[in-house]
């Protein structure tokens, strides 16, 4: 959640395309303009600028879907210079004459496609680049872009930044739900997941925290290049390379799982009283809702109080400050409920928030404090049916500038405790662990979750969503 309180050069190696005949030779003149082609009987047409979020329209990209980033980079703290190199590998969906990618600020000084030299232009946010020859729909290709600058940290529409987060000694990685796009090109939603591997070059005793599990961390002429590799697909907002000086504890949970956890030595309070508890609160909240869905767990407390929030990194949760007990259960809970199982679109960002919110109320329920039925009923005396609270519903809740309100979180949660009232406690436990394992990896929606509660629970239920997640105002009855 947005919880609030080896020197590595320009060039990398493109990955190799498909075996087959990806590509069509284009006729003169074409590859300049890259609009709507013909070439031998096969019409190629650009890629959409962006996947149609209502919020977000220009996110992500049409045309092709994302498989794996493998980004080189290099940064000074410094000078805050960002430099080197991310090859996408993908899948055309169409056959593409162009397509787009999102990056904001940065120059750009070369890309290829399959290796060879590729037009580009910048549009706002997009990468509008304009292969040498037409891309066939359902064949892999690989593009890369090599690019360097000073990353703009983004300021969303409810006033938090986000994005490339300049700290005293490195910076503070974090993406929702737009900020990845400030420090690498890519198809910047949530439904185009993919793989990731990150090799960063930082001067030595400047340390790198990526996604998944530290392959290696090599040494040389006074730079160490720190490679992280997340094998599992995530929606790029979920992309970290925070980096600084940090204290460092390994291990592995009591079912074997990696386990990185990192704390800055300049933050205040006791980081590690509760970080060092991630490990137990995985392997706790894998008896509740299945499988781990990830190769490694952890977390990372960087002095950044300036963010204002902790977000649910895949992996590693980042904390801009020493978290609570409760901070550090909700953003773990996010691994299966946000991070593995993801909204398409950002209006159902409840089902990420209501969600990991419920995760903290199941935890004080099983650990001797309020149910989640008190939780309920003490929400209920806070919010009269006048408060504005009932004016944003959670699966709707109007715009960015709302994304991340009280209501998403809190509303989100109070919805999933009258279903559980309504299907059974039997019945919500399995609810939460079918949900959880239908929509490993994948994208889901509001409509998804009712069709898999009416199915799991033998009951209708659209009243009750419309009444708890759609309506702008307090359900009848309660």
């Amino acid at each position: 959640m947005k919880h609030r309180h080896l020197t590595i050069g320009a060039g990398a190696v493109a990955l190799a395309v498909a075996a087959g005949s990806a590509v069509a030779a284009a006729p003169a003149g074409a590859a300049a303009s890259g609009g709507t082609v013909a070439m031998r009987g096969t019409t190629f047409t650009p890629g959409a600028a962006g996947l149609g979020d209502p919020y977000f329209p220009l996110a992500g990209n049409g045309g092709y879907d994302a498989r794996h980033y493998d980004l080189r980079l290099a940064y000074d703290p410094s000078s805050a210079r960002l430099s080197g190199s991310s090859v996408m590998r993908a899948r055309a969906t169409q056959n593409l004459s162009r397509f787009d990618l999102d990056l904001t600020g940065l120059a750009v000084s070369g890309v290829t496609v399959d290796g060879r030299t590729a037009q580009a232009r910048r549009d706002g946010q997009e990468l509008v680049i304009t292969p040498a020859a037409g891309i066939r729909s359902g064949h892999t290709f690989s593009v890369e872009v090599q690019y360097a600058g000073v990353p703009r940290v983004i300021t969303d529409a409810d006033g938090s930044i986000e994005g490339w987060v300049r700290t005293a000694d490195g910076a503070f990685v974090v993406g929702e739900p737009v900020g990845s796009m400030s420090w690498f090109p890519s198809s910047n939603a949530p439904s185009d997941k993919a793989s990731f591997d990150l090799r960063m070059s930082v001067p030595t005793g400047i340390s790198v925290w990526g996604n998944g599990v530290l392959r290696s961390h090599d040494t040389s002429a006074g730079r160490t290049t720190y490679w992280w590799h997340q094998p599992q697909p995530i929606p790029t907002y979920l992309v970290t390379a925070t980096l600084g000086r940090f204290d460092q504890r390994t291990g592995r949970t009591a079912h074997g799982l990696p386990v990185y956890l990192a704390v800055d030595p300049s933050v205040t309070g006791s980081p590690w009283t509760t970080l060092q508890r991630s490990a137990e609160i995985t392997d706790w909240e894998t008896t509740q809702f299945g499988r781990y869905p990830f190769s490694a767990t952890g977390g990372v407390v960087d002095n950044a109080r300036s963010v204002g929030y902790a977000l649910e990194t895949a992996t590693k949760p980042m904390y801009d400050r020493a978290p609570d007990l409760l901070t550090v259960v909700h953003e773990l809970g996010h691994q299966w409920f946000g991070d593995s199982v993801t909204p398409r679109l950002w209006k159902d960002i409840w089902l990420n928030e209501g969600f990991a919110t419920y995760v903290e109320w199941l935890w004080t329920e099983r650990h001797g404090g309020l149910t989640a039925d008190v939780q309920l009923k003490t929400l209920l005396a806070k919010y009269p049916a006048s408060d504005p609270f009932w004016k944003i519903p959670p699966a709707n809740p109007g715009g960015p500038a709302d994304l991340f309100s009280t209501p998403v979180y809190e509303r989100g949660a109070m919805a999933l405790v009258a279903l559980r009232q309504r299907i059974g406690d039997a019945a919500f436990a399995r609810l939460l662990r079918t949900w959880a394992a239908q929509h490993r990896y994948g994208g889901a929606s509001t409509a998804d979750l009712l069709q898999t509660a009416e199915r799991v629970s033998g009951q209708q239920l659209d009243g009750l969503f419309d009444a708890w997640l759609y309506q702008p105002r307090r359900p009848a009855g309660t």
